[in-house]
């Protein structure tokens, strides 16, 4: 049975406590916190690596933090929306997860949302899944550029966010020119290459394809083959799934290997492969 599954079915013993559990608490109106501290043995539940446990941290923690980095700039722009909106259609969520989506991205901008509490569980929970958590980071960096810039204050914010969940600051800037270029070659809206917000995305250039590898022109071909490979391994659905990406977000990764795949063949097209 998925997380969803056992959390509709009344299956509490391996729901999350802490700052997650009580967001998706009040995402579906109910007091979760309070009452996993009242289940015998509560103390002595696992610090993290279930992976229905991981899959809901990661579900709650994706939406309530999309809604923060929304804000970061101070308002939250109808693209930054239709950016949270967009992830749920092509997570396919039924209407109850659609609305505990929103209500997390909500309970994100709110004053009151403890960022730094909610980041130190859900890197708890992860238990070191470093692809996972680049997963989560490309997820709210897409987010970010919504609105087809980053802001100095997103900026700031995703900086912060890596910092505590432990991805050093050369990651950060490289999923950063990954995502930035793959919004030419991803396809989210329906209606050719657009940026998350509704944005009509540049034509992406052979510049953006070595981006989204991350590699530059003057690697070898053997080089460029290795780093296709291992991006592949990254964000392979299945794979991620199993290290606890929620399966609702398999459509997401599956777009992630789409692109990857575009921009290595445009290097090959270009290299008269």
């Amino acid at each position: 049975m998925s997380w969803w599954g056992k959390l509709v079915g009344g299956a509490f013993g391996f729901m999350l406590g802490g700052p997650l559990g009580a967001l998706l608490g009040v995402a579906l109106g109910h007091n979760f916190d309070k009452g996993l501290k009242m289940l015998p043995g509560a103390d002595d539940r696992p610090a993290g690596g279930d992976r229905e446990r991981v899959q809901m941290a990661f579900f709650t923690a994706t939406f309530a933090v999309m809604g923060r980095v929304a804000k970061a700039d101070g308002r939250v722009s109808p693209e930054e929306i239709r950016m949270a909106e967009a992830v749920m259609s092509e997570m396919a969520l039924d209407a109850p997860r659609r609305k505990a989506a929103i209500a997390l991205f909500n309970e994100g901008k709110s004053a009151q949302f403890d960022l730094d509490a909610v980041l130190e569980q859900f890197r708890v929970e992860c238990h070191g899944r470093s692809t996972l958590i680049g997963m989560f980071v490309e997820i709210q960096l897409q987010a970010a550029y919504a609105d087809g810039k980053l802001d100095p204050e997103e900026d700031r914010l995703l900086r912060h966010v890596c910092a505590r969940l432990g991805v050093s600051e050369f990651d950060y800037h490289r999923l950063e020119r990954m995502v930035r270029a793959e919004r030419g070659f991803g396809d989210r809206t329906g209606g050719g290459p657009r940026g998350a917000g509704g944005h009509t995305a540049h034509k992406p250039t052979l510049d953006d394809a070595y981006a989204v590898l991350g590699v530059t022109r003057d690697a070898s071909d053997a080089e460029i083959k290795r780093a296709y490979r291992r991006l592949l391994s990254q964000h392979h659905p299945d794979k991620l799934v199993s290290k606890g990406l929620p399966e609702e977000m398999m459509k997401v990764a599956t777009q992630k290997t789409h692109e990857i795949r575009q921009a290595y063949e445009r290097i090959r097209e270009s290299r008269g492969d």
